[in-house]
């Protein structure tokens, strides 16, 4: 019989990172391979994003709804109790033999709880990585020591992994799986661009994320409102947006968004997702991406692409020479602005080469895991110690 495969997806971008390794697994003939989705995918609040899984042509195996739509911390950890009830029943039912999973939601810990309760091993995406204002930071860890394999983005993200205890035998860096899609993709034209998002580029242009930073208590609004002011300040320049996240905090965010296009709607157009492919070719043809999203820490810099990294949301993240940080304070936004556009900056990015590598990630995870379901998985994973001259 072929063994079964699981694969969980939460969000547009983390579907969107999936995506590749997806695509390759479907073809494999020795799996038998079930997507399930949950979380934003589902919700009409965050543009029912599980019709692009559809129309990629992949079949869903089960869609599991389990967000609350208040957005604040009860609702968030309501959603974790729905999640792990409706997922320890599917994998009664289901009984995979692994699981995949990317990054760090508080819907993929829920999920991977379940996971761990039903003995099924989980392989776990972009582990190690640190971002200190966030409380995906701890749960990032706490997914990496449910997991049994560990693919992570670089290799100091894989040092973490193994300082976490986990044994160097299955933890591997195989580069961040959102470069892939990059370095195969064919992009649109100035022409094709602007009518698959109805929006005529006059000018400069910024590409806006903007998500709650999820250990600060009510700033995400304050915050915000001086992204918008400080983008206010340069008359020629457009905005792409897309919306945030179901954080606690996202809602008000989208609310501001949608508020702010409605004003100006010659300078700025607003999208809940704009699914992969757009999202990409917006990077592509955006002059610099600004927020807090990790696209632009990560992906951004193989388009070598300036990224405005405003506050702490990705604080302690590899990062490459082109992303600016600054505060969530609008004269410091308007300085990085300023900066990014300066002929001086871009000139430093020419020869920059992404830390997060250069794509051909699928196939590293999809060899890895066809070698150790060739064998029977003992989850009996010993604390591995690393030396104490690695701890100097």
């Amino acid at each position: 019989m072929k063994k079964i495969i699981s694969i969980l997806t939460a969000t547009r971008a983390e579907y969107g990172l999936l995506k590749p390794i997806i695509k390759k697994l479907m073809i494999t003939e020795e799996y038998d391979i079930r997507i399930a989705v949950t979380g934003m995918h589902l919700s009409p609040e965050y543009g029912l994003t599980y019709q692009e899984i559809e129309k990629d042509g992949f079949s869903i195996d089960k869609k599991i709804d389990i967000l609350l739509c208040s957005g604040n911390p009860t609702a968030v950890s309501k959603s974790m109790g729905l999640a792990l009830i409706s997922f320890s029943e599917y994998f009664e039912e289901l009984k995979p033999n692994l699981l995949l999973v990317l990054g760090d939601r508080y819907e993929t810990l829920a999920v991977c709880i379940a996971a761990m309760n039903a003995r099924i091993p989980i392989a776990h995406l972009h582990g190690g990585e640190i971002t200190e204002g966030l409380i995906d930071e701890a749960i990032r860890h706490s997914i990496t020591k449910m997991s049994y394999l560990h693919f992570t983005s670089t290799e100091e993200y894989k040092r973490r992994v193994i300082q976490l205890g986990e044994n160097p035998g299955r933890v591997f860096n195989v580069g961040a799986v959102g470069i892939e899609a990059i370095s195969q993709m064919k992009f649109m034209d100035l022409k094709e661009f602007e009518q698959s998002v109805d929006f005529e580029i006059k000018g400069k242009l910024a590409l806006l994320t903007f998500h709650p930073v999820t250990l600060e208590n009510d700033t995400a609004q304050k915050q915000f409102h001086h992204i918008l002011q400080a983008l206010d300040e340069f008359d020629d320049l457009q905005i792409i947006i897309t919306k945030a996240n179901a954080d606690a905090g996202g809602a008000a965010i989208n609310r501001m968004i949608d508020e702010y296009a409605d004003k100006n709607r010659g300078k700025c157009r607003a999208f809940y997702s704009l699914g992969q492919e757009r999202y990409l070719n917006a990077m592509n043809r955006c002059d610099f991406i600004i927020g807090n999203s990790s696209s632009g820490i990560i992906e951004a810099p193989s388009f070598k692409k300036p990224t405005i990294n405003i506050g702490d949301r990705q604080k302690g993240r590899v990062q490459a020479k082109s992303v600016i940080n600054c505060g969530p304070i609008k004269s410091e936004i308007v300085s990085a602005i300023k900066k990014a556009m300066s002929k001086d900056f871009l000139a430093t990015l020419s020869d920059m080469e992404n830390p997060y590598g250069n794509g051909n990630v699928s196939a590293k995870v999809i060899s890895v895991i066809n070698e150790y379901l060739k064998q029977e998985i003992s989850l009996k994973k010993q604390f591995y110690d690393v030396s104490p001259e690695d701890c100097l």
